[in-house]
């Protein structure tokens, strides 16, 4: 077997509340992009259905399908720009703040 560390990479994460859902004044410039993409477009973060009452479920449209979005999980923009939706306990053991 072969061991492996994940490199030192720095991200930009944002984390999904409901009160951040309903008012996206906090939302980082690359998730308001993410928004206004096109309806299943790569890269888009969307509604799951049109007609869910609000504050209603989101999901992020990747190359290998569409991954749900839940509240208080980041959403991580990774090194590419990818954007992709992580739980807040995997987060915490993967991620610390970075002094700016």
């Amino acid at each position: 077997m072969n061991l492996y560390r994940k490199k030192p990479v720095v991200i930009e994460a944002f984390q999904m509340t409901k009160a951040r859902r309903m008012g996206n004044s906090e939302w980082p410039a690359w998730l308001n992009l993410a928004w206004n993409k096109g309806h299943n477009e790569v890269g888009a973060l969307q509604r799951v259905s049109m007609d869910a009452p609000m504050p209603d479920d989101l999901e992020i449209v990747t190359l290998e399908g569409n991954h749900l979005v839940g509240w208080d999980d980041y959403i991580i923009q990774g090194v590419k720009g990818e954007l992709y939706p992580c739980k807040p306990d995997i987060f915490e053991m993967t991620y610390e703040p970075v002094e700016s």
